[in-house]
């Protein structure tokens, strides 16, 4: 449940993600295009015992020591330090300042006696140069630090053809993954943070006693479900709570509420998903029922009319008030306005109010004649 309600965030959000892919996309090219290149040279070295050993402890000897990387280690240190460094520099005619741009590392390769030497910097040539001199000095100050060792070239450095930094296609595909990966966050967190102002905007649409549509929004509900079927059937009814009338201003605030919210349960209960309920006044409901005939409407009142028959219990002494309802509704007939289905509306509640024996009262389209009583929304 929880991955499908993600899904649909990233599905509503998929522009945020589109344009931080996008984004994230220029970005990495343009840096790619704007950033200094870097060049990696490489060259490789090698420790084997001395030739000069003829003695067979010796060699065993110099192996073990092999072995435990003393002396590769030992050697990858000396190529690092400052004497080579500065020597390989005067070796090839520059000086400290002209290389600040420049990057020097050696490493043992792990379980050998082979060390790697890398330099890094924005010409190729003088990587590889750089990396050659520097093994040429710690080859000369190792042949004469001892004999017991050999330590030479492996493989020589040359110029490399292409920059390794900036690459740009490994830094476009890194650049899709996590922008995507920022897009999805951000569509979530957008969603997340949308939706309590959502709630907040719609909330100003309904009654805050007892949730249904606020008078003036359910006016333009009808407004627009004449304007988009103009041609279709619809009923409109209020359910008036006489029994209140009488009542309200002497009730405390917190019973009121409670009598409102269960004849609102009630209301719901009778009704089907797509009908509309609204708050008309203080006492009052107005329902709308979308393609529902008078008939078919005169019995829905009818049965939400006998449920409200029941009293409503007051408190735990077994007070309880009788709603006393009373029921007037129209059916809306093609060519009347929003405005004359209100009006027969508020006349067939009038006429129920009057008629004792007929407290549900429907204006039809085949009584058309139908004299309206005076009308008052009382």
């Amino acid at each position: 449940m929880e991955i499908r309600l993600y899904f649909q965030m990233l599905r509503r959000g998929w522009w945020i993600i589109l344009l931080t892919t996008l984004v994230a996309l220029a970005t990495a090219l343009g840096i790619s295009y704007i950033a200094v290149p870097k060049y990696k040279a490489t060259a490789r070295f090698i420790v084997t015992p001395g030739t000069n050993l003829v003695d067979r402890f010796q060699v065993l000897n110099s192996l073990n020591t092999l072995d435990n990387q003393v002396i590769t280690t030992t050697y990858a240190e000396v190529m690092t330090s400052e004497r080579i460094y500065t020597e390989s520099l005067s070796s090839l005619q520059l000086q400290p300042l002209d290389m600040k741009k420049y990057e020097y590392e050696a490493v043992v390769v792990t379980n050998t006696s082979v060390l790697e030497l890398t330099v890094i910097g924005p010409d190729a040539q003088m990587t590889a140069k750089l990396a050659n001199a520097i093994g040429n000095k710690t080859i000369g100050f190792i042949s004469n630090l001892n004999q017991v060792y050999n330590f030479d070239f492996l493989d020589i450095a040359i110029p490399p053809p292409e920059p390794y930094w900036p690459n740009p296609l490994l830094n476009g595909s890194l650049a899709i993954v996590l922008g995507f990966i920022v897009g999805a966050v951000s569509a979530i967190l957008n969603d997340q943070l949308r939706t309590p102002f959502e709630i907040l905007r719609q909330r100003r649409h309904y009654d805050e006693i007892t949730g249904v549509y606020k008078k003036n929004h359910f006016n333009r509900m009808v407004d627009d479900e004449l304007a988009q079927n103009p041609e279709d059937v619809l009923s409109i009814g209020i359910v008036e709570l006489n029994g209140l009338r009488d009542s309200i201003e002497t009730l405390p605030l917190i019973t009121l509420q409670r009598i409102l919210q269960r004849a609102t349960e009630i209301l719901r209960r009778e009704l089907r998903g797509n009908d509309v309920i609204g708050r008309w006044n203080d006492i009052s409901f107005i329902i709308m029922l979308p393609n529902t005939s008078g008939m078919a409407a005169r019995r829905i009142f009818e049965r939400i009319f006998q449920s409200l028959e029941r009293p409503i219990e007051l408190d735990q002494l077994g007070a309880s008030l009788e709603l006393d309802s009373h029921i007037g509704a129209a059916e809306y007939s093609s060519g009347i306005s929003t405005e004359e289905l209100f009006e027969k509306t508020i006349s067939a509640l009038e006429q129920a109010r009057r008629a004792a024996d007929e407290p549900v009262y429907v204006w039809e389209i085949k009584n058309p004649f139908w004299t309206q009583p005076a009308i008052s929304d009382k």
